[in-house]
């Protein structure tokens, strides 16, 4: 076992991912040290968080917050750092004394400090896919090229992972094919629209959307889920991590979310990752990896469970996951086109906007609409991204009047 101790950043600290992650940490004091924090909307869990660990940084938004949490901190007599901006969370994913980084942040608002931590060759526990999403051959250049250690968060990576043949530090350094990998199988609950027709997941509120059966996530992963988009982003992070094509990843629905997912060889074997559905399970076996460490989880009760039930996915009545196998077999700019105009799509449903089933419409207008290009660089990310969501906010204008 590894008795040094492991100085950590959580990009997202106050998100569920992040809150997660702290409960871990908390259960093992003496492996884990919290360096830095970030939050954005929920300042006053972030605070509670400085007061509970210590941190030397934290980074908030805006200027007015960092002032506010500032002087709490300093009337309580915690000497952390508090700073804000995209340019701060960079800094505090690269410091020297950080040895690991939770990339947390959700959607693309995380791309630049995840970036940042693969530049600076940290040990990258990656819960945000939009930087593999976005900028998957931007991104995994900087890994390579600077000896980090790429460890998946998401449960069905993680999953895949722990049944790979891996001998070494990090998932995409093997050829998963030349060692007789056939397959690899996502699994997905089906969200909470599983067995609902067409016709009905037309009048979906955002309220429905967001209460998902099996797992506690955010409001845009939650819907997310309920498209399907989240299991499309999901395929194109395991082509990226785990070096496979299109052709070789597959999704099954699995209702009781107990098998994460499965990983099937040349001889016949599929492998599976089993547990209750709770992240604690993934993010403890990458903190700890190649070690493993409690995590606060219960022990699976397969009698209670009683029966693990699998079925296709139905891409008529979700057609997220279609639109996200397509960007994909596209290369090039088409996935980020497909992140962007999703994160505006999703906001739009939960401001009302637009309905549950105009998601993927406004998303196929974009691919449609914008010109696949190649990305060599973040400045053709960004770009690509920002024409995205330009198309995607004048289609919502149109489609709201």
């Amino acid at each position: 076992m590894c008795s040094a101790i492991v100085n950590l950043t959580i990009l997202g600290s106050t998100g569920s991912i992040g809150v997660n992650t702290l409960d871990v940490v908390r259960r093992h004091p003496d492996r884990y040290r919290v360096v830095a924090l970030s939050g954005h909307r929920q300042i006053d869990l972030l605070l509670d968080q400085c007061r509970e660990f210590r941190p030397a940084h934290a980074v908030v938004g805006d200027a007015e917050s960092a002032v506010r949490i500032q002087a709490m901190l300093k009337t309580a007599g915690i000497p952390t750092e508090v700073l804000h901006g995209v340019d701060a969370l960079e800094r505090v994913a690269s410091l020297p004394e950080t040895d690991a980084v939770m990339a947390a942040i959700v959607g693309a608002a995380g791309l630049r400090p995840t970036l940042s931590a693969a530049r600076s060759g940290k040990r990258i526990l990656l819960a945000n896919k939009e930087a593999l999403v976005m900028a998957g051959p931007v991104f995994m250049r900087a890994v390579r090229e600077s000896g980090a250690v790429l460890l998946p968060i998401d449960s069905e990576h993680n999953a895949i992972f722990q049944s790979l043949p891996i001998k070494s530090e990090s998932c995409f350094s093997e050829d998963m094919v030349g060692r007789g990998v056939r397959r690899l199988l996502l699994t997905a609950s089906g969200g909470p629209f599983r067995c609902r027709t067409a016709n009905e997941l037309e009048a979906v509120t955002p309220e429905q959307a967001v209460a998902h059966p099996n797992w506690v996530m955010g409001r845009k992963i939650s819907v997310d889920s309920a498209t399907m988009m989240n299991k499309g982003l999901e395929v194109i992070e395991a082509h990226w991590l785990f070096g496979m094509p299109a052709e070789r990843i597959e999704v099954v629905i699995h209702p009781q979310s107990v098998i994460h997912s499965l990983v099937e060889y040349v001889d016949g074997s599929v492998l599976a990752q089993l547990g209750n559905p709770d992240m604690r399970t993934p993010i403890a076996h990458a903190l700890a990896y190649p070690d493993r460490i409690e995590s606060g989880v219960a022990p699976l009760d397969l009698f209670s469970v009683g029966r693990l039930d699998f079925e296709a996915p139905d891409t008529e009545r979700f057609p997220c996951l279609a639109l996200a196998f397509r960007a994909l077999r596209a290369g090039g700019s088409a996935p980020a086109v497909l992140n962007a105009a999703n994160e505006i799509a999703v906001q739009a449903f939960l401001d009302r906007r637009i309905g549950f089933a105009d998601i993927p419409r406004l998303i196929d207008a974009a691919l449609n609409a914008l010109p696949t290009s190649p990305l060599t660089s973040l400045d053709e990310v960004f770009d690509a991204d920002r024409a995205a969501r330009d198309y995607a906010n004048g289609w919502l204008d149109k489609a709201v009047r």
